[in-house]
């Protein structure tokens, strides 16, 4: 079958994306055919349409890692969902049958990708997905919410929750608050009764940071991020940093951590180089520690929490999916906070 699709066919800015109809198939043996209703941005997006030595495309390629929608089709073998069923679809690719995959951990699989990044994603009216990505919904979740949820939830669970060890009493320091990972960052390290400290460079975003549950807002653009959280915490340092922008600010995270803490980092988009000086890591006891995605499985400890509202992704801007030029642009150009998100009618 024939379906219409925003696809790259090279490398460029947000002008080499364009409408194509491309050939989908038939669901093959434990694969699902979703009818995407909404695909959600993330800085990958940008990255891989950017270009650069670790992507290996085949053209078109459609970007997109978090989509939601409904299943239209399923293949042999497929038994966890059915034709009609609401679902949000989870992003990380994995061989399923490795150690890691097998113990649970599939994010560390050597064979692990991310739709929308080495292989194929969900800027498409349909998908086809293996059977172990899909996640059934329920009726209430907005397609919109869904899509912005996976990718986002399951890094910053994995950071938060799995890496950080967050515990109540905490103090987190969470930079960069209005990416999405960091938006959901925050409110979970607020369910699980911390306290946090939420660093912005926009002055536009701090009012909504306190707005997704951050206690503080360092205003970094205006005020010394050392000394801020210095002051904020006493001189005795967060217990927990949650970092994705890497650079110099990772440099300074180092400087302010609390004895025995743990600085998690995810990301670079700040800078892939940062000088430590050693003395406060084994001094102070430092724990850094990388983190990326999460396992499949985190997604549905998460859902619950997605159902009830206790858990949201925050979704700024929704566009038609043939809007996908602009909504780039205005990832690119800083002017979000949390998600844009591509409806497909």
């Amino acid at each position: 079958m024939l379906t219409e699709a925003m696809v790259i066919e090279g490398h460029g800015g947000p002008e080499v994306l364009v409408k194509k109809e491309i050939e989908l198939g038939a669901a093959g043996p434990r694969q699902v055919k979703v009818r995407v209703r909404a695909v959600a941005l993330n800085h990958l997006d940008l990255w891989v349409r950017r270009g650069g030595p670790a992507f290996k495309l085949e053209y078109p390629h459609r970007l997109g890692s978090d989509m939601a929608g409904e299943v239209e089709e399923v293949g042999p073998g497929v038994s966890n969902v059915a034709v009609g069923d609401r679902v949000m679809v989870q992003p990380g690719i994995s061989c399923q049958t490795c150690g890691m995959c097998l113990s649970g951990r599939d994010n560390l699989c050597k064979q692990y990708k991310l739709m929308g990044e080495n292989t194929q994603g969900g800027y498409s009216r349909h998908v086809i997905v293996p059977d172990v990505n899909v996640v059934k919904m329920g009726n209430d979740l907005p397609y919109t919410d869904a899509a912005a949820a996976p990718l986002c939830t399951l890094t910053a669970w994995q950071m938060v929750v799995g890496k950080g060890q967050v515990r109540a009493g905490q103090t987190v320091v969470v930079h960069a608050a209005g990416s999405g990972v960091s938006t959901v960052a925050i409110q979970l390290c607020k369910l699980l009764g911390a306290r946090v400290i939420a660093t912005t460079s926009s002055p536009e975003k701090v009012g909504r940071a306190r707005e997704v549950g951050a206690d503080e807002v360092i205003l970094t653009s205006e005020q010394d991020y050392t000394a801020q959280v210095k002051k904020l915490t006493q001189r005795e340092g967060p217990n927990v940093i949650i970092d994705h922008l890497g650079g110099e600010l990772l440099e300074k995270a180092v400087t302010v951590i609390g004895r025995g803490g743990r600085i998690v980092t995810c990301g670079a988009t700040a800078g892939f180089f940062a000088k430590v000086d050693l003395r406060h890591v084994f001094f102070r006891q430092v724990e850094i520690l990388g983190s990326t995605m999460g396992s499949k499985s985190v997604l549905l400890e998460a859902l619950p929490l997605l159902q009830t509202g206790a858990l949201r992704p925050v979704v700024d801007h929704v566009l038609p999916l043939w809007e996908a030029k602009r909504a780039h642009e205005l990832l690119e150009g800083r002017k979000v906070f949390g998600k844009v998100v591509l409806t497909v009618e």
